[in-house]
């Protein structure tokens, strides 16, 4: 980490209060070659300077750092296969949120995780097991949707749900894998259109066996394929083999990403969906050039 009274982040800082747009594009190359480690100075001197220009200039510097910090750890986690769901939602909670870390999300999981190891044991079916699960998410931790502000940013958020408790069907079946994930109970996300379920696979079986749906969203109601089918033709979808079997945490992460832009779409905060876009196109492999700073 470089110190605020490093002699070198020092002379570059001073060079930024220089009127000149040349000038403050060249040092800010400099800084901006030091990564995540220069924040911390730079914030440190924003919160003792008085001077407005070097405030403005601090804050883009701080923002362009951290926003390309989020956007090579989620092309790192595309790349090594988004094994880890959890660390992806956090990724893109860390884009609005720069001070969360991965250590307390995973924190406050295992915690509820603990509780519910404590009742399970081998002798459980399935649907045993779901139900002890559903009973300490919804019962006893009280994670239940946010049926009043439906649209909200923090409904995507990982940490603000884990808060506040509440979410939108895609947050809350992101907790649910996760937990289950964590006590290794065999739940995966379904990218179905319109809604987000999960399924309970069977592994002793075939590897695509589904024994049946839950909903994350509506207290872990088990599901069978035929209310699948009800709801597809309710919605007038075509039904299609993904709509049944599980999807990947990058398809996960898409859809998470495209409930946060749809947010901030009806909020009208410009900046917001082009920055999170970015994260979209990154999890969907697609080129990613240089943010500019401005």
């Amino acid at each position: 980490m470089i110190h605020p009274d490093n002699p070198e982040m020092k002379a570059l800082i001073t060079l930024l209060e220089d009127p000149d747009e040349e000038v403050f594009s060249h040092v800010s190359r400099h800084i901006l070659q030091q990564g995540a480690s220069a924040v911390p100075a730079l914030e440190k001197l924003w919160e003792v300077t008085t001077d407005e220009q070097l405030q403005e200039r601090l804050e883009r510097l701080i923002q362009f750092i951290q926003t390309s910090f989020v956007e090579k750890s989620l092309e790192t986690w595309v790349a090594t296969g988004g094994d880890n769901l959890l660390e992806g939602a956090f990724h893109v909670a860390k884009l609005q949120y720069p001070e969360i870390t991965y250590a307390e999300l995973y924190r406050i999981l295992d915690d509820i995780r603990q509780d519910i190891w404590l009742e399970l044991n081998p002798h459980l079916t399935a649907l045993e097991k779901v139900r002890i699960i559903n009973h300490f998410l919804y019962d006893i931790y009280k994670f239940s949707p946010n049926t009043l502000n439906f649209y909200a940013p923090q409904n995507s958020l990982i940490n603000q749900v884990l808060e506040s408790r509440k979410g939108n069907p895609i947050s809350l079946g992101i907790i649910y894998i996760c937990v289950a994930q964590m006590l290794e109970i065999p739940i995966y996300g379904v990218n179905l259109p319109r809604n987000f379920v999960l399924a309970y696979r069977d592994e002793l079986a075939s590897p695509n066996t589904i024994l049946f749906y839950i909903n994350p969203y509506n207290r872990g109601i088990v599901l069978g394929r035929r209310e699948i089918d009800l709801f597809l033709q309710q919605q007038a979808i075509e039904p299609q083999p993904s709509y049944y079997e599980p999807c990947t945490n990058i398809d996960i992460l898409q859809r998470l990403l495209l409930s946060i832009i749809q947010s901030f779409e009806k909020l009208g905060y410009a900046e917001k969906i082009k920055a999170f876009q970015r994260l979209f196109h990154i999890v969907r492999g697609e080129s990613n050039p240089d943010l500019p700073i401005r």
